[in-house]
């Protein structure tokens, strides 16, 4: 089932999620809804927060472009990307590593709005899966930009809070717009 989107302005998109205790079949089909949301939605992740849920639980799929990392290693092992996309994991604890890369993002929270945001190069994460299995997850490009800022939602944080200055300065009035129709 295809989910509404929470848009910016919602408090829910601001607050730090509550970590998941139990795995159960509600859970895992709120996991599928997000996966078939993030798909019709044509993003390549989403956060619990942003389908108006607490809690710990976000989904990433990368597969439309294999070439958007140059590695990707789970439990210490090279593995193919593609083999474990969609990505649907919870209460995940994540290492940063690397340069700073700067690189256009956007959101499903926050329509028309784009703008260059500066992340550690590469993720290390121990993530949960909804299958109820942990893997430790080691990549770089899209697929870490994407995990973090998955991330970042579930922990009340927004791609527009990691820009620079003078690109919130620039974005301002439009964010004020997108907030005044959250509040209708």
């Amino acid at each position: 089932m295809i989910l509404e989107i929470t848009q910016y302005g919602n408090p829910v998109l601001r607050k730090k999620c509550r970590t998941i205790g139990k795995i159960d079949d509600e859970l895992t089909k709120l996991a599928e809804d997000m996966v078939e949301t993030m798909v019709d939605a044509h993003g390549v992740g989403l956060a619990a927060p942003q389908i108006g849920q607490d809690i710990r639980m976000a989904v990433v799929d990368v597969s439309h472009d294999p070439e958007c990392v140059s590695f990707f290693k789970v439990n210490g092992k090279d593995a193919k990307m593609e083999e474990y996309m969609p990505l649907i994991f919870i209460n995940p604890d994540l290492e940063l590593e690397g340069a700073k890369v700067n690189d256009s993002e956007g959101c499903l929270s926050i329509h028309e709005v784009r703008a260059n945001v500066k992340r550690p190069s590469i993720v290390k994460a121990t993530l949960p899966l909804i299958d109820g299995s942990t893997i430790e997850l080691e990549t770089d490009g899209l697929l870490a930009r994407a995990i973090q800022h998955e991330v970042d939602h579930l922990n009340g944080i927004l791609f527009v809070d990691r820009i620079s200055p003078a690109s919130k300065v620039s974005i301002k009035r439009k964010l004020r717009r997108l907030a005044a129709i959250e509040d209708r």
